[in-house]
């Protein structure tokens, strides 16, 4: 069977687009942590939305499973195979359509976030999310996920942007609404149910964007604060203060020093303090003066703020250097998680603690977006493999109120926890949607719901 669908296959998008050299599937068959790791039967590069459909129906009559990946920059092991399935890569769908005048755009899964930012300003616009790895994550992968990253305070996660989008069910049928409404009350927001399933219910392949005006000017301050409890209340503060606040980022000395190491960067302040908290302001006017004077009336003494190009893309890099250097120093247990904003300490403070009772010798660096309650969790010095200290912390997470997943979804990390977190009842909601759109359990087997006996990626 494998022999004819790969005869099949390659029919559909070409010999050079059928991948199966076990040399060049490496790099499809590890996720970006290097921490999950599988085996592909092939890679399949569609070039069309007509290809993804004709793929899909191909791997349905096979019953092989099927794991869509976008840019490969997943941590929690969503977009890499685990058992043979046939990988679905979205990358040479990369549409850009013109920008609207309702400031609207319509892209391909596979364009980057950078692609997108660059082809959008051109034209007086921006899109409303950014993070680090802007220049590999994908908007397919990016819808999948439901995206978060540093301007989530300000317009939301990636659901927030969707207008529209085109997607493909797992027998091949399309399902295409792109009509770049705002007011569009017809029936269930298809768009809105397929942001956040991680390739489980359908592969996009198209997306509609509602696009935000272009930020004029922008001021960036950096905080030395004595606690991550204490940058949090600062930035919960500064949201009540701050009409022009676009981000609150903070991190640990831990983090800062990793990334100094890393990145030969020059140390912010003469002495270093216990967390730090990176603030932007954006306005069409310059708001350097209103950020400089609330921090004034709050009192931290440690600040260094800049309107200046030069000062906000070094201050940047302090943040956005951190998941970069934390790899390079080994291979990272990474727990997304979210709580209510009110008890980002107690989970700042409780973390460190609870990993050094259970992993003395681990190391615990911290970060995230405080002023939407994520905190990115790195554990080093840990075995790939050990899942007490995650599985502490994910029940540490949900005793507060928390979500074991903020940004970068459940995968097959955390799929076992998913009625811990949500329920026997919205457990059973979700297998049912997923029974529905894909019977024969094909797409992305494994993620999100843990696999069951006779499922396609069990072998």
């Amino acid at each position: 069977m494998t022999g004819e669908l790969l005869h099949e296959l390659r029919a559909v998008v070409g010999a050079e687009h059928l991948l199966t050299d076990r040399a060049v599937l490496a790099s499809y068959e590890t996720d970006w942590t290097r921490r999950w790791k599988g085996r592909a039967t092939a890679v399949v590069r569609p070039g069309s939305t007509d290809e993804v459909a004709r793929v899909l129906a191909a791997c349905n009559r096979a019953a092989i499973g099927v794991v869509p990946q976008g840019g490969n920059t997943g941590m929690v092991g969503g977009g890499v195979p685990r058992a043979g399935e046939v990988v679905i890569s979205t990358t040479r769908l990369r549409d850009l359509e013109p920008v609207d005048d309702a400031g609207e755009v319509t892209v391909g899964a596979g364009v980057t976030l950078a692609s997108v930012q660059a082809h959008v300003r051109a034209a007086g616009w921006d899109i409303g999310i950014d993070f680090g790895s802007r220049d590999s994550a994908t908007i397919g992968g990016m819808v999948a996920t439901n995206a978060g990253g540093i301007r989530v305070l300000r317009y939301g996660p990636m659901r927030g942007q969707l207008r529209g989008l085109e997607a493909i069910l797992a027998d091949g049928r399309i399902v295409r609404r792109l009509p770049g409404l705002v007011k569009d009350n017809t029936g269930l927001h298809l768009p809105s149910l397929l942001a956040g399933s991680e390739g489980t219910l359908a592969v996009v392949t198209r997306v509609r964007l509602a696009l935000v005006p272009q930020i004029q000017r922008s001021a960036v301050a950096l905080i030395g604060l004595p606690s991550l409890r204490e940058a949090a209340a600062l930035g919960n503060r500064l949201r009540r203060r701050l009409a022009t606040l676009m981000a609150a980022e903070a991190f640990t000395t831990d983090g800062l020093k990793l990334v100094i190491e890393h990145l030969h960067a020059q140390a912010p302040f003469t002495t270093f303090h216990g967390a730090y908290l990176l603030v932007e302001c954006a306005a069409a006017r310059d708001p350097l003066d209103d950020l400089e004077q609330s921090l004034a009336e709050e009192g931290p003494t440690d600040v260094v703020a800049g309107e200046d190009e030069g000062t906000r893309r070094r201050l940047w890099r302090l943040r956005e250097g951190l998941t970069e250097a934390i790899a390079f120093a080994g291979i990272p247990h990474k727990l997304d998680v979210a709580v209510p904003i009110g008890r980002i300490g107690d989970l700042a403070e409780q973390v460190p603690e609870l990993v050094t009772s259970l992993s003395p010798a681990a190391r615990c660096v911290i970060y995230g977006h405080v002023g939407d309650g994520n905190l990115h969790i790195n554990v080093l010095g840990l075995p790939p493999d050990d899942e007490a200290v995650d599985d502490a912390i994910l029940r540490l997470t949900i005793a507060l109120g928390g979500s074991i997943s903020a940004e970068h979804g459940v995968g097959v990390a955390k799929a076992r926890w998913l009625e811990a977190d949500r329920g026997p009842v919205a457990v059973a909601m979700t297998r049912a949607i997923k029974a529905a759109l894909d019977p024969k359990g094909i797409l992305n087997p494994g993620v999100i719901l843990p696999l069951r006996p006779g499922a396609p990626g069990r072998r």
